[in-house]
């Protein structure tokens, strides 16, 4: 190449920090290099180097895991129409775009920032979500994964990443030991990275509790999510000043039969709250049915069931209280409840 020539290895102008020194040969020929320009470019030894098909890093170093990703996401996107230059978008001026794909798996675990996620450095390969009826195959170092729904990725550091609960999906496909997965799972919910349902509803989909180490995972996921749940309930009450309950204990008629267990009851006005914890599996249906039967039962009784998800009472405690405040004030104007007798849990 000439110093007249559009486009050099090195003053790359428009594309500002290293991140971004990573094009499509569609890119850099929408930038006016041709075919042969490239190949000099690329030739052993040169200044440029192809790291994936149709994918050149404009250094000739190692690419620094940035780059990696960049061009992972390079390979996995749809070009735009020969001819029409990618144009940028999001925050930065030149931040490029990358249409119907996103990391996920580790990498994308790891950019959330995981403890039990590896480093990008000691990844072998990166994955990549793209739509189902896309063409695309898996290199040595990008592995493809099709889905029906492409779900609306989280931008971080400028990357698309597909949402935690399908990420941990993605990873945990490719993850036969046991300590791995329980401890991605379990990172998941104590770091409030998203709620144990989303991730078994997830799990559940890619068809994964099959395997028996993913399924004792799941258990102590959902052990871990109700903990804390339990948690945030015995806080509502401390903080938002509301008389103190019995807690965790069975209902039963006298001398008939069981009616259900509780999380928080008081006696004098019949009220009761209940978390609604359940994982999402293939009986989920079966399992609301029986809630439902439970809290319709109850309520014949005269006992008022209020249900809270850990979410709600993560994230708006305040209301939730106000809530149970307005069931234990409503009390004095209904008829009294049936008798039952309250035994521990």
């Amino acid at each position: 190449m000439t110093h007249n020539t559009p486009l050099s290895p090195r003053p790359l102008s428009d594309l500002g920090d290293g991140r971004h020194r990573v094009l499509t040969t569609g890119q850099l020929r929408s930038r006016g290099v041709s075919t042969a320009e490239l190949n000099e470019q690329c030739r052993p030894g040169g200044p440029w180097r192809q790291i994936l098909p149709q994918v050149i890093l404009l250094h000739p170093g190692p690419p620094t895991s940035e780059e990696r990703l960049h061009a992972a996401l390079l390979y996995a996107a749809r070009e735009p129409a020969p001819g029409v230059p990618a144009q940028p978008r999001g925050e930065g001026k030149h931040r490029p775009t990358y249409p119907e794909a996103m990391i996920t798996g580790l990498a994308a675990l790891t950019l959330y920032g995981f403890a039990s996620a590896p480093s990008l450095l000691t990844l072998d390969r990166v994955d990549v979500l793209i739509p189902r009826l896309r063409r695309l195959r898996s290199t040595n170092t990008v592995h493809i994964i099709r889905t029906p729904a492409i779900p609306t990725p989280r931008q971080v550091m400028g990357l698309p990443l597909a949402p935690v609960p399908r990420a941990l999906a993605d990873a945990v496909a490719q993850l036969s030991d046991a300590t791995a997965v329980l401890r991605l799972l379990t990172e998941a919910v104590r770091g409030g990275h998203c709620e144990p349902a989303a991730v078994v509803r997830e799990l559940t989909q890619a068809k994964l509790l099959s395997r028996p180490h993913v399924v004792d995972a799941v258990d102590s996921l959902v052990a871990e999510g109700r903990s804390r749940a339990e948690d945030h309930l015995y806080r509502m009450v401390r903080e938002h000043g509301l008389p103190d309950p019995v807690w965790n204990v069975d209902l039963r008629l006298p001398g008939g039969p069981h009616l259900g267990g509780l999380d928080a009851y008081w006696p004098d006005q019949a009220v009761a709250v209940e978390l609604d914890t359940r994982a999402p599996r293939q009986d989920e249906d079966a399992l609301w049915s029986e809630y439902a039967r439970k809290r319709e039962h109850l309520e014949r009784l005269g006992i008022t069931v209020v249900y809270m998800t850990p979410k709600k009472l993560r994230h708006a405690m305040e209301q939730q209280a106000a809530v149970i405040r307005t069931a234990l004030m409503a009390s004095a104007d209904r008829d009294p409840a049936a008798y039952v007798v309250v035994l521990p849990r």
